[in-house]
């Protein structure tokens, strides 16, 4: 049976959460998504595997084009010699694509049939989108500093296209219990997370932390951290949770540099922030993230997000917006009226089609 202080804190909760659910549900409504274009046309897509994007994708092309087929890339070849697509669009082209998917891609072209592939794991992977970028007619990158990149190897035609976020499923919910944190991060232990995790640690001591993904065994602080790990893979629907759930994500972009952890080593400094940037925001949460360089063209930090550049600065806008829920919510509607506004999937695929001749 709940003590009379937890029944207080659990009303508390609720009457927070329900306050912060309801004015997101007013954005919602007073900021509905892009209307779609639809354009008669047929396309293949071909996923990477990534549920959270190929399902925005996938939904967004539905309501885009006349005829939307997916399909694997070990078929891809096969489907687009049926199909007889005007577009194959391939999502990456990366892990889950043969070793010979260029050969089919060249065999698609032959049949007068368009390609496009969208790298969106870039420059992490720079060693394998080298060789790929000029066997497609179009190239899109998510990565500011790819665009030069892809072009100085000769592909005749390339866009820089931001990620954007699948609204169908990164939306403000009203969370369950176990999902309520004062801090949460969710990603894999690349050593620039788990460096400034682990000088954070003294500040976090007494705080409800979350910290989730694969690999924090390699954190050296794991005596004060070690009751907030989640180590594993949190699927997307549980991730929206976790965010809707947290008074403040953090978000740190994982580092370029050629090792361990990237196949980088062609160098591409890395400039365009990641998917998660989208995905936390859309959720009506405040998030604060290490800056990239064009993080000011998708969002206005201290207006709609918030950044920091070192850990003292990080801990010191923690500690802030955890005594000013005021300011705290004030900034998560708005960085959920800028992605509806700005950065649903249908805004980009459009965008992507008008750029394909």
């Amino acid at each position: 049976m709940e003590t009379k202080a937890q029944q207080n804190e659990s009303y508390r909760h609720g009457y927070s959460d329900g306050y912060r659910f309801g004015v997101c549900q007013a954005v919602e409504q007073r900021v509905p998504l892009m209307q779609p274009h639809l354009r008669d046309i047929k396309i293949l897509y071909v996923p990477q595997g990534f549920e959270a994007i190929d399902q925005g994708v996938t939904a967004a092309l539905r309501s885009l084009v006349k005829e939307l087929i997916v399909g694997e890339a070990p078929k891809m070849l096969e489907l687009a010699a049926k199909e007889r697509p005007d577009l194959v669009l391939v999502m990456n082209g990366l892990h889950v694509f043969p070793d010979n998917h260029l050969e089919d891609v060249a065999r698609i072209r032959g049949m007068g049939i368009k390609t496009a592939i969208w790298f969106v794991d870039d420059p992490y992977f720079t060693e394998d989108t080298a060789r790929m970028c000029t066997s497609y007619d179009t190239v899109f990158t998510h990565e500011l500093g790819c665009v030069p990149f892809y072009r100085g190897l000769g592909a005749a035609s390339v866009h820089y296209l931001p990620l954007a976020v699948n609204t169908g499923m990164f939306k403000p919910q009203r969370p369950g219990p176990g999902h309520l944190y004062d801090i949460c991060f969710i990603g894999n232990a690349f050593w620039n997370r788990v460096a400034i995790f682990d000088e954070m640690a003294p500040f976090l001591e007494n705080k409800n932390v979350l910290i989730a993904g694969g690999f924090w065994e390699r954190l050296r602080e794991t005596r004060i951290l070690g009751r907030f790990l989640h180590i594993g893979f949190i699927p997307p629907e549980e991730t929206v949770n976790y965010y809707n759930g947290a008074k403040i994500v953090i978000n740190i972009h994982r580092p370029d540099e050629y090792g361990q952890d990237n196949r980088n080593s062609h160098g591409i400094r890395a400039k365009s922030i990641n998917p998660r940037t989208y995905e936390i925001s859309a959720c009506g949460t405040l998030q604060i993230t290490d800056i990239r360089e064009d993080t000011h063209s998708q969002y206005r930090p201290g207006y709609d997000i918030e950044t920091f550049g070192s850990v003292k600065e990080l801990q010191d806008k923690i500690a802030y917006y955890l005594e000013h829920d005021d300011e705290r919510l004030k900034l998560a509607w708005r960085g959920l009226w800028t992605t509806r506004k700005e950065h649903s999937f249908v805004s980009r695929l459009n965008t992507m089609l008008d750029l394909i001749p």
